[in-house]
């Protein structure tokens, strides 16, 4: 049986209490990542105002050696009466008692240095903390894999994959900065760390060669060095089972760092591993293999449709699939008639397009930042967060603002069910954060111990996702089962069963939210349940329907 993720309603959210965000959290909310930018322009303001204490401090040290030198070079050099000036004397006298160890320990240098530590201790609490880089390196890496993407291509600041040996974009930003070799440290170091080899051996090739190229120089700002960078590669192609190239770099590194016994004694083990192998080494033989994943045993073709990015035309060449302007008899929609995308008709999954505003869009987000909490999934009864789902959400009350009724209302009109509580849970707002995802899971329960039943309204028989946001690439939804995705649509809003009529819930409603790639993805989810739609979606006569 596939190991799966069910999403979790959490019964404490519908009871408006909420998961306390802990520290670490920045990464998975992209809302909270353009909010440390005002920090960091807080941090430039208090760098540049000690720059320019600093410089003034130096501008009054080289007055200073400008002008006693300026006394060397005139006065005292070869002058035998200079010292019988009374003035010149006392001056000199005057200047080693006093002003030389005023100008050595003074505590201007120090003062600057504290002023400019008191103002990064201020907003200290509000930056990023190690689980924030941690998680953002690991967003790099599933972009990476889910997207097969070049990492040398990603130091460049361009989003490319490999197609018949060459270097494809998938996406060309407008904007994007190089990575240094530090940065490919820091990323092959998690990897690393957490001993994911297969990672950190892209990450530390591009991060040495970055270092190489700048002449291994080290600037005060970096954490790592060629050194460091060398040492976690060469163990990193030892696990990979690459001895041979293992030993030439750990050979580089003691030609950098003669006294390393630590590196003598693996460039010793390797060369015995070697002498005793009669093997090929993994550059000479076969390259790495990305480890299975026992938790996304769907990954092949989670990832393939996440490629896709909503354009599969096999797909969309099946002859019942349509659009059309929808009413469903409403005498609202009869007036205004919505849309109507279908894109599969098992499961049965319906795009309509334009279902809210921009302005109405930019509420609901605007309502929500206050509430906005980590994600979470289930975990038998508990609630936890996890890496198969990275975003924040909250949950809008439907007294947050007339704008939820307004909601409700439409949803009403366009499904012909009842989304009123308890019918309907409060509307859910969700923001992805960097690489933000959500594998491969149901949304309907699938235990009956699932917190989801205690609503007492029954299971989740439809879900209605709007889409708050537009991205520049990635985040699509994807079917896994009914092989085929949809792609972001701003102010479109996507609607599909999660129960067949029988009450069963349908396997084909497996989906994901793929990463995304680029961009700031907002969604709105509105969970309608079984109670109170059973005179609005009837049973069929044939049980297994």
């Amino acid at each position: 049986m596939l190991f799966l993720k069910w999403i979790y309603l959490g019964f404490g959210l519908i009871t408006s209490s909420h998961v306390c965000m802990s520290a670490g959290e920045i990464y998975t909310s992209l809302l909270n990542v353009k909010e440390s930018i005002a920090i960091e322009r807080t941090l430039i303001d208090t760098l540049g105002t000690y720059i320019d204490h600093e410089l003034e401090r130096l501008e009054d040290l080289k007055r200073f050696h400008s002008r006693v030198s300026d006394l060397h070079n005139v006065v005292y050099n070869g002058s035998t009466t200079a010292m019988a000036n009374p003035l010149i004397a006392f001056t000199l006298i005057k200047r080693l008692q006093s002003e030389w160890a005023n100008l050595v320990y003074s505590n201007e240098a120090s003062e600057n240095t504290q002023a400019l530590r008191s103002g990064f201790k201020a907003l200290e609490a509000s930056l990023p903390k190690m689980e924030d880089l941690q998680g953002a390196a690991k967003a790099l890496m599933r972009l990476q894999d889910v997207y097969a993407l070049q990492v040398g291509s990603l130091t460049l600041g361009r989003f490319q994959r490999a197609a018949r040996g060459d270097p494809v974009d998938i996406y060309r930003p407008a904007v994007s900065v190089p990575l240094s070799g530090d940065d490919c440290f820091l990323v092959g170091k998690v990897a690393y760390e957490s001993g994911d080899f297969y990672h950190s051996v892209p990450w530390l090739e591009e991060s040495v060669r970055l270092f190489r190229g700048s002449g291994g120089a080290w600037r005060p700002e970096n954490q790592g060095t060629l050194e460091d960078a060398l040492d976690h590669l060469a163990f990193s192609h030892f696990k990979e089972g690459n001895v041979s190239y293992a030993l030439s770099l750990s050979q580089e590194l003691l030609h950098r760092d003669p006294m390393n016994g630590r590196v003598l004694q693996n460039v010793e083990k390797y060369e015995t591993l070697l002498l005793q192998s009669t093997s090929l080494p993994v550059s000479q033989g076969v390259g790495m293999r990305r480890p299975n994943s026992t938790a996304l045993r769907t990954r092949n073709t989670y990832e393939r449709l996440c490629q896709t990015q909503g354009s599969q035309p096999k797909h969309y060449e099946n002859q019942r699939l349509f659009c059309d302007y929808f009413t469903n008899g409403d005498p609202v929609l009869l007036l205004q008639p919505i849309r109507r995308e279908v894109q599969s008709l098992q499961p049965y999954v319906i795009l309509y397009h334009n279902f809210i505003t921009d302005k109405e869009a930019e509420d609901i987000k605007t309502l929500s930042q206050q509430g906005l909490r980590r994600s979470v999934v289930a975990s038998g009864e508990k609630q936890e967060t996890a890496d198969y789902r990275i975003s924040k959400s909250a949950w809008l009350k439907d007294s947050a603002s007339l704008l939820m009724g307004q909601m409700d209302g439409r949803i009403a009109r366009l499904t012909g069910l009842n989304v009123h509580t308890p019918y309907g849970e409060y509307l859910q707002v969700v923001n992805y954060g960097i690489g933000g995802h959500y594998e491969p899971h149901f949304d309907h329960a699938t235990s009956a111990s699932s917190p989801v039943f205690k609503l007492k309204t029954g299971n989740r028989v439809a879900t209605f996702m709007i889409y708050l946001s537009s991205v520049e690439a990635g985040g699509s939804t994807a079917f896994i089962y009914a092989n085929f995705s949809v792609p972001v649509v701003k102010n479109a809003a996507l609607f599909w069963w999660n129960l067949h009529r029988n009450g069963r819930g349908d396997e084909d409603t497996l989906h994901a939210g793929c990463p995304v790639l680029v961009g700031d993805k907002w969604v709105a989810n509105k969970w309608i349940h079984e109670h109170g739609q059973e005179f609005r979606r009837r049973c069929a006569l044939d049980p297994e329907e």
